[in-house]
């Protein structure tokens, strides 16, 4: 019952920061997919005519107010998408039929004559009571099981080969070929995130449409993880849904939290780093690369501090692993730190950190993180008052 009347009066929808007497209270999560649909994209110049952008673009350029930030987030939103990785389209309530098997939620989404079917298995806790918060993992769940154990939080996986079949290893369909494909023909040159946050965003859908009642599920209270190539998924599917609102991206590398500029200059310093250069392109616009390459990369209009910052005013944990060069670590702090500033000039600095510890395998997160991860999982899932302002660690790197 503590709990209970804890998470009907704690920080779960809006939060009144201090010392913004009369200002408006700045929200932990979003009713909608997309604050900031009503606003048209931005021009977007041809590659070649964009200016030399030598630091980080100013994430806050044109914000003085928290109520500049949903167009300034929509303008981040359509660079990225423009010339990183492709369109996710919106999708209107009446394509989507949910429904549950059991535990099962199953998701159907209807474009035109084609019908494309998700299906994720949801894991309930044997604490606490319904509707539960839930920690949906994009392929898995990398971060230690014992952080859910005991808790009122529900567990789930997202399975991209469901949208899109690309893997590094072993057998896949190409561009073109995908479920997404399908239902969307004209997009066949996405790259992979924009598809699997398409994805993520229809699961979310489904669980709304059905609400509380049926799957036991606080959609106020959904969070997203995953590690390496999916800790990239996690951070892209938390940027581009504001349901979300918890967002861990574990030792995500290139291409997630990493700095694409930092990366190039490191490399360029003799680093073997994931930069714009060196990462997989059916994760992107094969055009990024032939845009933005070598030193184009300062042409680039964001970076993906920049991505990190659309979760604002969202909570988001970076998680990295120095040990392992090939991640950007070094490209990876810097940029967290230039997202930070977003938070930060809106008052509320402590629903954003990193934790950067090396010693341990990849995805394999050491016991010495786990109170970090779970002090994110604990305020910003169950709402309680833990203390999350200083979690800024950096070792190894």
């Amino acid at each position: 019952m503590i709990m209970k009347k804890l998470l009907s009066t704690t920080l779960l929808s809006v939060l009144f920061v201090a010392g913004w007497s009369q200002k408006p209270v700045i929200p932990m999560v979003y009713d909608v997919e997309r604050t900031g649909s009503h606003y048209a994209a931005p021009t977007m110049p041809a590659a070649d005519q964009l200016p030399v952008l030598r630091e980080l673009p100013d994430a806050l350029e044109g914000v003085t107010s928290f109520s500049d930030w949903t167009k300034r987030r929509s303008d981040i939103g359509h660079m990225i998408q423009h010339y990183g990785i492709g369109t996710k389209p919106a999708v209107e309530a009446s394509q989507v039929k949910a429904r549950m098997d059991g535990d099962t939620l199953i998701v159907d989404v209807t474009v035109g004559q084609e019908t494309l079917t998700l299906k994720s298995v949801i894991r309930y806790p044997k604490v606490g009571e319904a509707p539960y918060a839930l920690m949906i993992g994009t392929d898995m769940i990398a971060v230690p099981r014992q952080l859910f154990e005991d808790r009122p939080i529900a567990t789930t996986t997202f399975s991209s080969a469901q949208v899109n079949d690309y893997k590094q290893f072993g057998r896949h369909h190409d561009r073109g070929e995908h479920h997404f494909d399908r239902l969307y023909p004209g997009l066949k040159d996405n790259g992979a995130y924009s598809e699997w946050a398409w994805g993520m965003s229809r699961l979310i859908d489904g669980l709304k449409q059905l609400g509380p009642e049926v799957t036991k599920i606080d959609v106020k209270r959904i969070g997203v993880t995953g590690c390496s190539y999916a800790g990239k998924m996690a951070l892209y599917c938390g940027a581009f849904d504001e349901r979300i609102a918890l967002t861990i991206a574990q030792e995500p590398g290139g291409g997630g939290a990493a700095a694409w500029r930092k990366s190039h200059e490191s490399t360029l310093a003799g680093k073997n780093l994931e930069d714009l250069d060196k990462t997989d392109y059916h994760w992107f616009l094969e055009s990024q690369k032939e845009n933005f390459h070598g030193d184009s990369v300062y042409r680039l209009p964001y970076d993906q501090h920049e991505l990190c910052a659309m979760v604002c005013p969202r909570a988001l944990l970076l998680l990295g692993n120095p040990d392992f060069e090939w991640l950007a670590d070094g490209s990876m702090l810097p940029s967290a730190q230039a997202a930070l500033k977003v938070w930060e000039r809106f008052g509320i600095a402590d629903r954003m950190g990193w934790s950067i510890v090396g010693k341990h395998g990849h995805c394999q997160l050491p016991q010495t993180q786990w109170p970090e991860v779970q002090a994110f999982i604990d305020r910003f899932l169950l709402g309680c008052p833990v203390d999350t302002g200083n979690v800024r660690r950096v070792e190894d790197l």
